[in-house]
């Protein structure tokens, strides 16, 4: 049954289009995963779907017997009330139910009086009745339930009492999340739920959305979550709605292959067209009036064509690169007994780890457990309170700031990149800009008039263009989309320094990172793998104990795995170079294909048999060709 429909909805801001007749349905019971790069409108689109915003034209059904539930990406909970306090309005009805019950109570405690015993009846039927309407509706099992959605998501008891107006924006929207799971509408809109959630918080939140009973609409960058709770997915493209029925990596393959199929089709016929076009122009040239009847007759046959429409490309970063300037040695970082504490409060003690170069490295830990203080004691911003901390030789430092604090507020973009490489001339910087988005006037906006994804676009490339040989990156991928993070992931996969990296996208760790530091209060342990193998190996150690006693792997045998990782690696570079070429080599000979076709348009080739002949059996060799090359690349891809 639909529960929600939008048709021909269109948004504009002026003469920019945000929303162009967006079509879709939404079924109840559906989880729908919705994508797009940032700034195509899929805020605006559940804005509107809430009613906080106007929308120009189109047709919006939401069916009334379903509720509407909404979290903003920025929905900070404004409220004077303690966080439990807060979440107990939403279970008013219950409450006023055991005020019901109290009251009954008392006079049900009232002396038996036989001349009143209508009176008793009653006050018991009506107690029996609210007991009943108060059970049924969850009532002894709300407070409970209101304790496991806080934990959940990351409050702990003593956090139950803080007034919400004390806490950071962050935790608002947390605890604005938690009333709103509460509430239970039947259709929930999601913008970013996994905003300012650690990994814990979100494998819950994960676990409870997969069991929610509701229809889910979730706006979402993290693509573990997507692929986890997602059974379809929207995308907002150019203002356009695309509907693929699976998670986020069902629809990576589904829109590959259709994207394939629309171009191919797309451009057979526009090659068709313009040979067409060819011949017609050459029938006109003639000016003889049975080539004219011929030109006007092709015309009217290509006139009638239903044309292919280009598949729609992404504004997306092109693809960049980190290198460095100088090979670090071997020991990249070594630190010994290293321990931090603010005042009375103990971040970590007893932390040993060796970073060796090549390492790429993820550190994670529990949000406040000092993850990013240790990073600032790694670059002496902040003391330790004891044990040793040396970095190698010719190691350089480039970092990565998730607050964006190293950012000049009042400098416009091309002053804040060229002010850090004054050494490069001005072309440069702006092309360095261009690649990252920031286009034509865009570079002279302030500092201050960005976007949290904007800002993290201008950090990636300062980092990319200070060429260090050991990156530390504190959440890199938060406020990127998607395709940002595809193009930073890539990056650190070429990348041939170290890396060490503070993340809670499992994706992006599953797909960059060889080792994991977990920090705790009592130190560092370290797991060989990636995050699935981490998560794996924390929920069945017994296994992986076992495993270990029998390969009986010593540190030679580690070290030879991760040199055979490094080899395929370097096959794998080589493969894409191999695909690079081949595609040169299709393209090229695709053009002289084209050129051939030209030819035989040419009267001095049609009305010459021999030559003719001669032309086709070139297409025909050709075509043998280019097909065996297709062959290739599709064997490679």
């Amino acid at each position: 049954m639909i529960v929600l429909s939008c048709k021909n909805v269109k948004k504009s801001y002026g003469i920019n289009v945000v929303l162009n007749n967006i079509t879709f349905n939404v079924n109840e019971g559906d989880k729908l995963g919705f994508v797009g790069a940032n700034g195509a409108g899929k805020s605006t689109l559940f804005k509107i779907l809430k009613g906080e915003l106007d929308y120009d034209s189109g047709d919006i059904y939401i069916d009334k017997s379903k509720k509407l539930g909404y979290l903003s990406q920025h929905l900070n909970l404004q409220s004077d009330n303690t966080i439990y306090d807060e979440m107990l309005l939403v279970f008013r009805n219950l409450l006023e139910l055991e005020k019901k019950m109290k009251l009954l109570e008392a006079k049900m405690n009232e002396p038996y009086d036989e001349s009143n015993k209508d009176y008793h009846n009653k006050i018991i039927s009506d107690y029996t009745k609210v007991c009943d309407t108060y059970e049924m509706n969850g009532g002894y099992t709300y407070k409970a339930e209101i304790s496991r959605v806080l934990k959940g998501l990351g409050f702990t008891e003593n956090d139950f009492d803080k007034p919400i107006n004390i806490l950071s924006g962050g935790l608002k929207t947390r605890a604005a999340l938690c009333k709103l799971l509460l509430v239970k509408p039947s259709i929930l809109l999601l913008d970013e739920p996994t905003n300012h959630l650690d990994i814990n918080a979100i494998e819950w939140l994960e676990e409870y959305l997969k069991a929610y009973k509701g229809t889910i609409i979730a706006i979402s960058h993290d693509r573990y979550f997507l692929d986890a709770v997602t059974n379809k997915t929207l995308e907002l493209i150019n203002g356009r709605i695309e509907i693929y029925n699976g998670n986020y990596t069902k629809y990576i393959d589904l829109k590959k292959k259709n994207f394939d199929i629309q171009l191919k089709a797309y451009t057979l016929q526009q090659k068709e067209i313009k040979r067409q076009e060819e011949i017609i122009k050459r029938f006109k040239s003639f000016n003889r009036e049975k080539s004219i009847r011929a030109a006007e007759s092709r015309q009217k046959s290509l006139d009638k064509v239903e044309r292919i429409d280009a598949p729609d490309k992404e504004y997306k970063i092109k693809s960049f690169s980190f290198e460095t300037q100088i090979q670090s040695g071997n020991d990249v970082l070594h630190i010994e007994n290293l321990s931090k504490s603010f005042g009375s409060n103990t971040l970590f003690t007893d932390v040993n780890i060796d970073v060796k170069r090549g390492d790429r490295i993820a550190l994670i830990g529990e949000n406040g457990i000092g993850k990013t203080t240790l990073f600032n004691i790694i670059m002496d911003k902040i003391p330790s309170d004891n044990g040793i901390k040396i970095l190698g030789k010719n190691v350089f430092i480039g970092y990565y700031d998730q607050e964006q604090s190293n950012l000049n507020p009042d400098k416009t973009i091309l002053d804040e990149v060229w002010d850090d490489f004054p050494k490069m001339n001005e072309s440069s910087v702006r092309s360095a800009l261009a690649s990252f988005l920031f286009l034509g006037d865009d570079i002279f906006k302030k500092i201050n008039s960005l976007s949290g994804g904007e800002k993290c676009r201008i950090n990636l490339l300062k980092l990319m263009l200070s060429k260090s040989n050991f990156l530390l990156l504190d959440e890199p991928t938060n406020h990127l989309d998607i395709m940002s993070r595809e193009a930073l992931e890539e990056a650190l996969l070429n990348y041939d320094g170290t890396v060490l990296v503070i993340s809670h996208d499992r994706y992006f760790l599953n797909k960059i990172i060889g080792k994991i530091f977990e920090l705790t209060r009592y130190g560092m342990k370290e797991y060989l793998g990636n995050y699935s193998y981490y998560i794996d190996k924390k929920k069945r150690p017994h296994r992986y104990e076992a495993e270990e006693v029998l390969e009986g792997k010593t540190k030679t045998q580690i070290k030879l795995e991760k040199k055979k990782k490094r080899e395929l690696e370097k096959l794998e570079k080589n493969k894409k170079l191999q695909v690079k070429n081949l595609e040169n080599d299709i393209a090229e000979l695709e053009a002289y294909i084209e050129e051939l076709h030209n030819k035989l348009c040419l009267e001095e080739i049609y009305s010459n048999p021999e030559k003719s002949i001669s032309v086709n059996n070139k297409i025909s060799e050709c075509e043998t060709k280019l097909q065996k090359l297709y062959n290739e690349w599709e064997e490679l891809v």
